[in-house]
């Protein structure tokens, strides 16, 4: 009867404390200036309405557009910071969701072949 053998290095804890932490306190950072340009913004065009520089409609729609802008900018440096995520940790030799499901798969059909084995017996 054949043995399988899976080995998958792992990066040390340490790197992978450290780097979660900094993905962490980055992800809060930008939260937190989104949150405080949204509010900027917003009080910046109250008061243009306010001088009547602009008509509220208008700056209403100014805020909207410019909120659709950030969330599609949002969205694609999202999908940057994952890509590069997914790239550093390939190098730290971190398996992926998809690898250790491939890997339950592949060990789910021989653990049926070697009970389909001794069944045989």
């Amino acid at each position: 009867m054949a043995k399988v053998k899976v080995n998958v290095e792992e990066a040390p804890e340490e790197e992978r404390s450290s780097l979660l932490e900094a993905t962490r306190k980055v992800l809060l950072a930008s939260m937190g200036a989104v949150a405080l340009a949204q509010d900027e913004l917003e009080n910046f065009v109250n008061k243009l309405v306010e001088r009547g520089e602009i008509a509220e409609q208008d700056g209403k729609k100014l805020v909207r557009d410019v909120m659709e802008k950030r969330r599609k900018e949002a969205k694609k440096t999202e999908d940057e910071l994952e890509k590069r995520m997914e790239d550093l940790l390939g190098r730290m030799n971190v398996p992926t969701k998809s690898d250790i499901e491939a890997l339950s798969a592949k060990i789910t059909t021989l653990s049926k072949k070697v009970d389909e084995l001794k069944k045989q017996e």
